[in-house]
């Protein structure tokens, strides 16, 4: 299914820098970024609950928020895009 995952994490403190790049790292192990704090996951069900867990422990939940939207299998219908593509799309082939 796709997951689209928005973050908003405060950067004022070292500490809050921190958080963001290990919010990142995960995000990108499982998915593109499309925009500066927004990720778009092709995940199954394990691997949806395993990433919030994560992410959840890497938050400050006092100052930061994760966003989770559920677009489901039949997500191209569901997702409208206007200008510039980011890399390439989540669901593509990517060989090396």
């Amino acid at each position: 299914m796709m997951v689209l995952i928005t973050y908003d994490v405060n950067t004022e403190t070292p500490a809050g820098k921190k958080r963001l790049r290990k919010v990142a790292k995960q995000c990108v192990n499982y998915g593109r970024r499309v925009q500066n704090s927004v990720f778009e996951c092709i995940l199954d069900n394990a691997q949806c609950i395993m990433l919030k867990a994560v992410l959840s422990d890497i938050i400050d939940k006092e100052c930061d928020s994760l966003r989770f939207y559920y677009l489901g299998n039949k997500y191209q219908t569901k997702i409208e895009h206007i200008g510039m593509e980011k890399g390439i799309s989540a669901d593509d082939i990517l060989i090396m």
